[in-house]
């Protein structure tokens, strides 16, 4: 029986495990300054489920655009004209757009988010990467 991720291409499986690891560092140091700042600020700051589970929506939905922008890198550059790939490329971050706006909007409204939790891990991938990049420089 075929995966999905059979016709993954390896760098797009190494990089997507890189965003997780990014990712999940992010997290942890997010709630560690949640908890840092709910000790100093109670009635300010709250650390209760909803930071938890707005941390892991919003860490779910970065990870998930990072390997399905990898996925439209890769049908892009098989496509046999600059037209179809830059189309295919077009769709994708549109899509990408959407479905991360839509869980900025859930994030947000629903009671069960907080709504900086939820929304602060979406910038984790590009800051890690970039963060990564300037430490680790590869010749």
């Amino acid at each position: 029986m075929s995966s999905i991720f059979d016709k993954v291409q390896p760098a797009v499986k190494k990089e997507t495990r890189r965003v997780v690891m990014i990712t999940a560092v992010g997290l942890v140091l997010m709630w560690i300054l949640f908890a840092g700042l709910h000790f100093a600020m109670p009635d300010k700051v709250p650390l209760d489920y909803t930071v938890f589970l707005g941390g892991i929506g919003g860490g779910l939905i970065a990870v998930l655009n990072f390997f399905l922008m990898g996925l439209a890198v890769q049908k892009a550059a098989s496509a046999t004209d600059e037209g179809t790939a830059r189309m295919k490329l077009k769709a994708s971050y549109s899509q990408r757009f959407l479905m991360m706006m839509l869980w900025v909007i859930a994030a947000i409204v629903a009671p069960c988010f907080h709504f900086v939790a939820g929304i602060a891990p979406l910038l984790f991938p590009g800051t890690g990467i970039k963060i990564v990049g300037i430490f680790h420089k590869q010749n």
